[in-house]
Formats: structure tokens, sequence, C-alpha cells
């Protein structure tokens, strides 16, 4: 069990590699043995991550080195530089990483029924695989240029998967969409890091924190990374794609999908923290953040009301959830220089922020799949030519209920914990920006209200009644999500101490992140 624990970081991102490949081949023999050998790395990277996890939570962050006990080389000039591939996990990296475990597991237990009449499964299940590993990969490295690697990873499957149903006239729209966004995006961190290494010869994040100038040529390479991870999570006004993509993504991808969008949040937040800390102007750069992240929350939500396309209505909320986690940790972001307004309030918004991510996840992720339950047994997504499903579809509308309950912030759902956390702290910052959330909470509550009368309440249509429900693997994919759910609810301090707290002083604590690379060498 050690050796397992220690070889852990590498282990997440190289058995979803190893069975992507081999996923193809066994196809060829057996789609069960697929369909088992998916699921089974899925369940073995979930248990891999829980366990590296208690271990971070417990003892401290885990640095691997590929090919090497350390990660630092002497150099001639008589000082030690990280140069190999450096694998960083703390408590904030980890905390992701058990997100977008979870959410793969979910997703991949609830596409073996949803998949099974559909053709080209060996390569869906490939690219699931691939999401996942670019979704560990950009969530574990300690290096910038493996950081735009594996989002280039991430990328290229999300976009093959969300143009996978070909049958579909816009579903080639969106995965293209969803690819030149992308494309954009990378160009930018890639310059960035050319930029970095320009200057620093470095390529290591804690390395690069600890020599940064924050320079003009700094200036320029942190606007083109902010730039790209708010085009990749779909921040306003960079949010265009985002509606296109998440609607036409086969049914487990969009939570997948939007899990990866949270997982370039995170690489945000990374590099603001851990790369510049407080040699930016946090103050300008934590209000850039709220700005965006108040402009998601209401652009997105407005635009959900007035949607009668399911996912399309889901999608826009996506948006303007990104607000609230925007909204936090944007705040703790600007007083990050200020220790008394930072110990005050401004970790509070963080947790508030960094609670909903995972809450968002959990809720949001629930929510596309009931979303594509319905367009599975009902072969539409237009809200307007539903009715009635409750009463045949008795599994998924409760499903529904709790997702939409706890989106809109209803007491004592998990989604009122973190946004009371973000509206306590936030007050006390901008007693505004509080407001406009809670006035933005009501109306997600408004929409989804709108949702469920139409779809699961009234009279059954008449052809719609010898609709049944949905098989079990996607009965089994969405409960998964809604036991984590409930259980977030009734204990919503215990995980605000055990994960959200840790994750964000590991955010927070720069030197730390440094030190753990260059062994006290600042």
């Amino acid at each position: 069990m050690s050796s397992l624990l220690i070889h852990s970081p590498i282990l997440i991102i190289a058995i979803p590699l190893l069975a992507a490949f081999l996923t193809p081949f066994i196809s060829r023999v057996s789609d069960r043995a697929r369909d088992a050998l998916v699921i089974a790395t899925l369940v073995f990277v979930e248990f891999l991550v829980i366990i590296l996890a208690v271990d971070i939570y417990r003892d401290g962050p885990h640095i691997y080195a590929l090919g090497a006990s350390s990660p630092l080389l002497a150099m001639p000039e008589h000082y030690m530089v990280p140069v190999r591939i450096v694998l960083q996990v703390d408590a904030m990296s980890i905390f992701m990483g058990m997100i977008s475990a979870t959410v793969s597991l979910a997703a991949a237990i609830y596409s073996v029924s949803f998949m099974r009449n559909e053709t080209g499964k060996d390569k869906f299940y490939t690219l699931l695989l691939l999401l996942t590993v670019g979704m560990m990969g950009l969530e574990f490295t300690g290096d910038m240029f493996n950081l735009f690697i594996f989002l280039e990873i991430l990328s290229i499957s999300g976009a093959a998967l969300a143009a996978f149903r070909t049958n579909f006239a816009d579903a080639l729209e969106g995965g293209f969409k969803y690819m030149c966004i992308s494309a954009v995006a990378a160009l930018m961190i890639l310059f960035a890091v050319g930029i970095f290494y320009a200057q620093y010869n470095l390529l290591n994040i804690a390395a690069l924190g600890q020599a940064i100038q924050y320079t003009m040529l700094d200036k320029i390479a942190l606007t083109l990374l902010m730039m790209a991870f708010f085009m990749k999570l779909a921040g306003v006004p960079l949010h265009m794609w985002a509606p296109d993509t998440y609607s036409v993504a086969p049914a487990g991808i969009t939570p997948m999908i939007y899990v990866a969008s949270q997982a370039c949040m995170y690489a945000l937040f990374r590099v603001c923290f851990s790369l510049y800390g407080v040699t930016l102007n946090t103050l300008t750069i934590g209000w850039i953040v709220i700005v965006i992240g108040v402009l998601s929350m209401f652009v997105g939500v407005t635009m959900a009301v007035r949607q009668s396309d399911i996912k399309r209505l889901m999608a826009y909320h996506a948006v303007s959830q990104s607000g609230y986690m925007l909204l936090g940790v944007g705040v703790g972001l600007a007083v990050l220089g200020n220790p008394q307004a930072l110990a005050a309030y401004g970790k509070q918004a963080m947790e508030g922020g960094i609670f909903h991510i995972i809450n968002n996840a959990m809720y949001k992720g629930l929510l596309f799949l009931t979303a594509e339950a319905l367009f599975y047994s009902l072969g539409t997504r237009d809200l307007n030519k539903m009715g009635g499903i409750a009463a045949n579809m008795r599994y998924t509308s409760i499903f529904f209920m709790i997702g939409a309950l706890a989106i809109s912030g209803i007491p004592p759902f998990n989604g009122f914990a973190s946004k009371l956390l973000i509206y306590e702290s936030v007050y006390q910052f901008n007693p505004m920006l509080s407001v406009i959330a809670m006035m933005i909470s009501i109306i997600t509550l408004a929409s989804f209200v709108k949702v469920f009368q139409s779809a699961f309440t009234g009279p059954i249509l008449p052809h719609f009644r010898v609709v049944k429900e949905v098989p079990g693997p996607m009965l089994g994919g969405m409960g998964i999500l809604t036991a984590i759910i409930i259980f977030f609810s009734l204990f919503p301090g215990l995980i605000v101490d055990q994960l959200i707290h840790p994750a964000v002083e590991a955010l927070i604590s720069r030197g730390a992140y440094i030190n753990a690379i260059m062994g006290g060498m600042q």
C-alpha cells in the first residue's frame, strides 16, 4: 500500500491513459469487457484519489518527480533548479482531483446504458478516459509547459466528444466552437510559457514563483493566461461557446466538460495565487475576477430564463453558477495583500467559492444527467413539448427536484451552505455584490420552477403515456451524485472543515507551495 500511495500521483494519470489505448482493442473482443474495463479503471482512479487525499490532508503535499527521487538538479553555478517533469499535489489540487474522478465515474456508469444503441463506442470511451487524463494532469502538474500539454489533451478530447453525435446537425457546431476557443486559449498559454522561459529559463511553477519579478513581460503573460482561462471556463463575455457545446454533448460528457471548465478555473487560481501571489496588484486583479463573476451570474441566469431547450437552459445556468465561484475567490484575491481583511472575511469568501465548486459539480452534473434522461426517454429537449413526466419517470423527477433545490440555494441543501458563506463574507467587502448574488439565486429558483412545471407536472401528453423510466445504469450515475449532494447537505460544516479549509490554506500559502519544491531556498 505504501508503494501504491507513493506512486499514486502518476498512476492516477497513467492508468486511464493506458486504458484509453486498450479500449479500442478490447472493444473488438467484447463490448461488455470494454465497459467493465472503463468502469474498473475509473473506480481504481477514485480509490487512488481518496487514499492520496487522506494522506495529503494528514501529512501535507506530495511531490512526485518522474524518473528521479528529487525534482532538483544541481547546476554548475552551485544552485539547484527543478528540471524534471514534476507533479505537485497539495490540498487544493487533490480537492479538484476528487471532483474530476467522481464526476468521471458517474458519467461513465451513466453512459453504459445511454450509449448502448450508438455506434463508435470504442472511440467514445477512449475519449472519455483521455478527458479524465487531461483534467487530472491539469490539476496535478507543477509545470507550466505540462499544464499546456494536459490542457490540449483535455481540449481535443472534449471537442471530439462534444461533436460525437454527428447525426445531430448542431453537434458539429458545438464541437467546432469548443475546438476554436480551445485553440486560441492554448496559443495564449503557450505564448505566456514562452515569455516565462525567455526571462527566467524556468518552467516549474514553484521555481517561477520564486524568481518572478512582475516585469512588464510578466504582466503581459498574466493577461494572456487570465484571458485564456476565462475563455475555457466560459466567463462572460467569453462564454459564447458554452450553450452550443453543453447542449449537444452526449449525456455523461456534458458534466465532464463542465468539470473540465472548473479545472481551468483552478488553473486560473493557481496562477494568480501560487505563481504571482502578492507580487501582482491583487486588488485590481481581484476586482477583474469579481466583475467577470458578477457578469457571468447575471447574463447566465437571465439568458437561462428564456430558454425552451432544457439543455441550453442548463448550460446558461452553468455559466451563471461559475460566477459565484469567481465572486468568492475574487474577493479573497482582492484582499490578499491585506492580512486583516483576509482573516476577517477574505478566507471565508474563498471557502464559499471553493465549496461552491464541488457543490456545483455535483448538482449541476446531476441536472445535466436528468436533462439527458428526459431526452433519452422522450426524444425531445423542448420543454414546450413535455408535460406530466413525473408519473412515469419518478426517480428522474426526484433527482431533478434535489438538483434544482440545491442549485437554487434552498436550505438545507448544499447549495445554500456555500452560497451563504459567499453572501456573508462578500457583504463585508461590498454589500451590493451580496445583494446581486441573492437576487440571482431568486431568479435561478424561478427558472427551475418553470422547468419542473413544464416537464414534470400537469397531465401527461398522450404520446408520452408509454414512456418508461431510464435504465438502471443511468439511474446509478444520477444516484451517485445525488448521494453526495445529500451527504454534503447534512454535514456542510464537516466538509468545510475537513476539505474546503485545507484547500483554501494551500491556495493562499504561496511560500509553502514554493518551499515544497525548492526546499526552503527562497
